[in-house]
């Protein structure tokens, strides 16, 4: 397996040019992310990402996270020691409020060092992901005590925090929960089991704080039954200090396709009596805080997307200049040479490249409108920059991690049978990656939310707005004339979604069937076209760049010809997605059931 290296000047170029850190860092609360800071946090996490945390991705895929009696889940050999560092180095408390122990960093900051954990070690970067939605739930919705208890130490990262949502019999079907939580005091005893808890037990703290849904004796049936309650494994004394065992247990972890490093339990509550847990806001309203959680998470899991794609992408490329294989058909040579001189194999790395920049810059820029949405002292451009964030989340989700699976998958290609060999790394990033796409909703979940929340219930507003602003990028590359044709295959594309936008408006009431067959389409579409405009606004800026005679010309130059490649490869998929969306989508539910 390759080493990894963090990606530090594409990271830079697009948190500067693209998602305008320097904006953001004028945000109330944001001052103190100067250039110098910022430049300083990225280097050092780009240190601990290659250095500390990459080294064990291969060796805990293969020890794995193990269960033994007792309800004890041991991780890989120095999983431990690494998370240790980590909170000793404060990587934990990045994004979050000085008051409970934060450094107060722009989200979008946040998002850049994320992407180096997830890449360098997805299992790892899992703990971190779980915990900090747990926080943002907490900070948000929970009380003045719960947040006296329980935030400074899951900030500080000496806590983890998980999500209890899944049970055997509900999926992503919540209203199925059955797991009760029975009033006694001052507190709820719970009763129930969950699945698929995302380090639901480990021996990295000596404590894991469970966000938990259940259902009250007297809620109403359905979802506008659940309430959200906070569950620790150790419960907390009134100073603070840890108590005794709470009636929580982790009877198994799953054996999984891929992160092996990262435990997935079964979580049961009471089994003794009743685990003790307090409630998080009102009764009932537990799905509405559960989103907070999730919002967060989804947006994390497609930042996976991205770095499975940049991890595969560098393996990639180490490969193809290493492996001595075949003539070179184009140039001629007397003998083999390395396979990145094959034009196939420079079309793999090309595409994956293409598609891990264009991921990558619709993800920081989806993260830097949510800090203005945050923090934007103008109502009106909180507003408008939250309705953006809403638009984009399920797309950065569903998109990136699709792409995600397609980076890997052109990554064993360029190894060739090599790449179906677990020693050369290349199936890892593949099997780590599958499971993306189901994590916090599946791609169809993100599709049906982008379709119907998002599109259709406001008449497609704010997908109109983003189309506008797409077509003053058109106009601007179509000024220049060496990125004229970037233009041009845009603006075809972004006509393609205009009509694919105003078809689910149209039907989406009338059809409802023809606009949810053609989802998972128009989240490509959206995603494609959306990353479309973000590789058109980086050639523009590397454009002024060589115009102006500064900087590294080499990186501008590489970024105008990604660009290129992305406009002629992807943004020409537009117009065949958009006729699936509006024409296609009676021949999905044309074949009787009973002929399946």
């Amino acid at each position: 397996m390759s080493a990894y290296v963090a990606p530090l000047q594409d990271i830079k170029f697009v948190l500067q040019e693209l998602a305008g850190l320097g904006e953001v860092a004028k945000l109330p609360g944001y001052e103190d992310a100067t250039p110098d800071l910022v430049d300083a946090v990225l280097e050092e996490a780009g240190k601990f990402a290659s250095g500390v945390l990459a080294p064990l991705n291969a060796s805990g895929d293969a020890e794995g996270a193990k269960w033994h009696e007792g309800y004890v889940v041991n991780m890989p050999a120095g999983f431990k020691e690494a998370y240790r560092q980590f909170i000793e180095g404060g990587w934990n408390a990045v994004s979050f409020e000085p008051e409970f122990g934060g450094q107060g960093l722009p989200k979008l900051l946040s998002a850049a060092v994320q992407e180096m954990w997830k890449a360098s070690n997805m299992a790892f970067s899992l703990c971190p992901l779980l915990t900090q939605g747990a926080i943002e739930a907490l900070l948000l919705r929970g009380s003045d005590e719960q947040k006296r208890l329980y935030l400074h130490k899951m900030i500080s990262g000496e806590w983890t925090g998980t999500m209890n949502l899944t049970e055997p019999q509900a999926g992503s079907d919540l209203s199925q929960v059955r797991t009760r939580a029975v009033p006694e005091g001052g507190h709820y005893k719970i009763h129930g089991q969950k699945i698929f808890i995302t380090y639901g037990e480990h021996d990295m703290v000596d404590n894991i704080i469970h966000l938990v849904l259940a259902r009250t004796p007297d809620a109403p049936p359905g979802v506008k039954g659940i309430s959200l309650f906070v569950v620790p494994k150790y419960l907390i004394n009134a100073d603070g200090s840890r108590g005794e065992r709470n009636d929580v247990r982790c009877v198994s972890i799953e054996h999984k396709l891929g992160i092996h490093a990262s435990p997935t339990a079964v979580m049961s509550y009471g089994d003794q009596g009743g685990a003790i847990g307090t409630l998080v806001g009102e009764e009932n309203r537990g799905l509405e805080y559960m989103f907070i959680m999730m919002n967060a998470a989804r947006f994390a899991v497609g930042l996976e997307g991205v770095a499975l794609s940049e991890r595969a992408y560098q393996q990639a490329v180490a490969y193809a200049r290493d492996r001595i294989q075949s003539r070179d058909a184009v140039h001629g040579s007397s003998g083999p040479v390395a396979i990145i001189k094959h034009p196939d194999v420079r079309r793999m790395l090309m595409s994956m490249r293409a598609q891990t920049e264009a991921t990558r810059a619709l993800a920081y820029v989806t993260a830097a409108a949510l800090d203005s949405a945050h923090r934007h002292p103008d109502p009106a451009q909180r507003e408008q920059h939250q309705a953006f964030v809403d638009l984009l989340i399920p797309v950065v989700k569903g998109w990136s991690t699709e792409t995600g699976i397609e980076v890997a998958t052109t990554g064993i290609q360029v190894h060739g049978g090599m790449g179906f060999i677990e020693e050369t790394g290349a199936a890892q990033h593949l099997r780590d990656a599958r499971i993306t796409t189901i994590y916090e909703g599946t791609t169809g979940i993100q599709a049906n939310d982008l379709i119907g929340r998002k599109i259709a219930r406001e008449g497609g507003q704010t997908a109109k707005a983003v189309i506008g602003l797409i077509n003053q990028t058109c106009a601007e590359l179509g000024k220049q004339a060496n990125l004229a044709e970037i233009g041009k295959n845009l603006g075809d594309a972004v006509k393609a979604l205009a009509a694919a936008v105003d078809f689910i408006v149209a039907n989406s009431k009338t059809d409802p069937g023809a606009t949810l067959a053609g989802a998972v389409p128009f989240l490509k579409l959206m995603g494609i076209v959306c990353g479309g405009w973000q590789m058109g606004r980086a050639a523009l800026a590397a454009n002024r760049h060589l115009q102006a005679g500064e900087g590294d010309k080499a990186f501008y130059e590489a970024k105008i010809l990604t660009a290129n490649f992305y406009a002629s490869h992807f943004l020409t998929q537009a117009a065949g997605l958009r006729d699936v969306i509006v024409n296609g989508g009676a021949d999905v539910m044309a074949l009787p059931e009973e002929a399946f």
